[in-house]
């Protein structure tokens, strides 16, 4: 169903859409739609517990903190578990990484069929929850490397070598938003027949709109640059729109237009969001959408990693109005 509502168009699935973009791949073996096809499934079954959260009683603190240091939530833990479930039978799966665990856990070596790496953040904005938010799970898919035998210095690589990002967005519906560098397309599921369904090909972010996403209570602990930047945008009208929740922010800018600010601050110099499994995959679509991404004023998907779990400041979103954060920054 298209857009306006109609029933004329073709009703086209998310494992269509990616069979169909391996047909323009003449070597492929399959082994990336399988990836794909466990990421919907895990999203599937996030959704459903999601909307069961309260009834299950599986709302608020897990008891525990993970490797970043952060109150772990109950449906945090179930997220990253349907996660791992889903993705560990995939044959062609070497690492797979998540915010969750301290270090990568290798499935398989490239030996034994290991060709893809998949990092995530298995449930964003999982604080909300108790208050009824959005919340998303964030995934990336890179190459893996069968020559570097450390996992983490396999995930270790730049954005550009993504060949895969996207998130899937739990709100009113649930959304899987998606980029294999060739564009971002939106697909929605639809639980009466239990699919992802194709509704916006080919997304763009329109270039401007008047609206940033900032958390403003931490103004006075941002670089001068950013505070400047806010004057700035004050002075010239603009709107403040902030969730909390990554994914729905960048959700609303995808669809809407504006920027995401998330600046260093006093007690997170070095930013808060992760490199690897949130502001890269996050960058990869902005760009593919006509959008941009930069961490300080270097393009996010040129940073070099160091570690798994490292830390970056992050503005995306559309071009002009990431220009004018630029052009503080500077």
């Amino acid at each position: 169903m298209d857009q306006s509502g109609s029933s004329t168009s073709n009703l086209f699935s998310l494992q269509s859409h990616i069979l169909s973009e391996e047909t323009l791949h003449p070597g492929a073996s399959g082994d990336f739609s399988w990836i794909i096809s466990a990421i919907s499934l895990a999203g599937k079954a996030i959704a459903d517990r999601v909307r069961r959260a309260r009834l299950e009683n599986v709302l608020g603190d897990q008891g525990a903190t993970n490797v970043q240091g952060e109150s772990q939530q109950r449906m945090d833990v179930i997220a990253n578990d349907i996660l791992m479930r889903c993705l560990g039978s995939r044959a062609s799966i070497a690492v797979l990484a998540s915010e969750e665990d301290e270090e990568p856990t290798i499935m398989r070596r490239g030996t034994e069929g290991g060709k893809y790496c998949v990092l995530f953040d298995p449930l964003d904005g999982s604080s909300t929850l108790d208050t009824n938010g959005a919340v998303g799970t964030i995934f990336t898919i890179l190459r893996n490397d069968p020559m570097i035998e450390s996992a983490e210095r396999t995930v270790c690589q730049p954005g550009r070598k993504q060949i895969a990002a996207g998130y899937i967005l739990y709100g009113p519906s649930t959304a899987f938003v998606i980029t294999t560098g060739s564009g971002v397309d939106l697909f929605e599921l639809n639980p009466n027949i239990g699919s992802f369904i194709l509704v916006k090909k080919g997304m763009r972010i329109p270039p401007t709109k008047r609206v940033y996403s900032v958390n403003e209570a931490y103004s006075s602990s941002f670089p001068d640059g950013y505070q400047e930047y806010l004057k700035w945008a004050h002075a010239n009208y603009y709107s403040s729109r902030y969730i909390g929740s990554l994914c729905a922010d960048v959700h609303r800018i995808l669809i809407n237009g504006g920027v995401f600010l998330y600046p260093p601050t006093t007690s997170h110099p070095d930013g808060k969001l992760r490199l690897l499994y949130e502001a890269n995959p996050m960058a990869m679509i902005m760009e593919q959408a006509g959008g941009m991404s930069i961490c300080g004023t270097t393009p996010t998907l040129d940073v070099q990693p160091k570690k798994l779990h490292e830390r970056v400041p992050l503005v995306l979103g559309s071009s002009d109005e990431v220009k004018a954060v630029m052009r503080h920054l500077s």
